[in-house]
């Protein structure tokens, strides 16, 4: 009887991870499907890509859509002008926000526990809210028409990066700490040398979501960058589509160089931004 016990529970099991797998296989398509449909959309002549009937694959790969794409609007402008955006906008998340943590998880101050309260509320507004109330203070500074609203923020620190990064430094024992301040380590040689590097996962983490919320961003940029020598990609792609009509091609073409650099950042940044999350979940 235990035997036989054993046997069903194992087929159970069995039956459980299959289900599970299959669940997790079908919502990955069902996501990755709108990708693929844009990647092979972009290798097929124009002449395939309405063919009927339809076809996923393309009959004969080109790359004439590529070169369409990157003539008819200044694509390596906007390029350069979305990458100096979240590069600059990376360091200022990496700057500003693990110091804020850090005050925030490992110094004791008075009113420490309701600045964190304060800044958890900040990431309950919506965004829609303080919009208008921020456009007009960067209006008043003379600073719309530039990347200063685009970029100065990072560097003020992010709530949401600095609850991740703090919720990660709690984990990090305090005798640890205290142990470099016996032996004659300064605060900051504390938080350079020690916590920084114990925290990588939550910083990569940080990176990652902030270069990839900056390199897709839509509505900053058109509200606050009016000449067109300084449009991001996001821009570009939307005044390539009205000023050449529906070139579903070339379209797709500059859609997908406009998705690269993010996945790529995404790949090179797996590892640690799984244990970041993971890290911060649990905490």
């Amino acid at each position: 009887m235990a035997t036989v016990e054993r046997h069903h529970m194992s087929i159970g099991q069995i039956i459980s991870q299959v289900w599970r797998y299959g669940l997790a296989i079908f919502m990955a398509l069902v996501f990755v499907f709108p990708f693929l449909i844009m990647l092979t959309t972009a290798f097929k002549p124009s002449g395939e890509i309405f063919s009927a009937p339809p076809e996923f694959w393309p009959r004969s790969w080109t790359l004439e859509h590529f070169g369409t794409a990157m003539t008819q609007f200044p694509f390596w402008r906007y390029l350069s002008n979305t990458l100096l955006i979240s590069v600059l906008s990376v360091v200022g998340t990496l700057l500003a926000s693990p110091l804020v943590a850090y005050s925030l998880a490992k110094l004791r101050w008075p009113g420490r526990n309701l600045v964190f309260i304060t800044v958890l509320a900040t990431m309950m507004l919506p965004p829609q809210v303080t919009l208008i109330p921020i456009y007009m203070m960067w209006n008043g500074l003379g600073a719309t028409n530039t990347y200063i609203p685009l970029i100065v923020p990072a560097f003020l620190g992010t709530p949401f990066f600095i609850f991740l990064i703090r919720q990660f430094l709690m984990s990090i024992p305090n005798e640890l700490i205290e142990a470099a301040k016996m032996d004659g380590a300064s605060e900051w040689r504390v938080y350079w040398d020690i916590v920084l590097p114990i925290a990588r996962p939550a910083l990569v983490t940080s990176a990652v979501f902030q270069f990839v919320w900056t390199w897709t961003d839509f509505l900053n940029p058109l509200i606050y960058i009016n000449d067109d020598k300084a449009y991001t990609l996001s821009i570009g792609l939307y005044s390539f589509l009205g000023s050449h009509g529906v070139q579903w091609g070339p379209l797709m073409a500059a859609c997908v160089l406009f998705t690269l650099p993010a996945i790529v950042i995404f790949i090179l940044g797996q590892r640690y931004f799984i244990g970041g999350v993971a890290a911060g979940a649990l905490k």
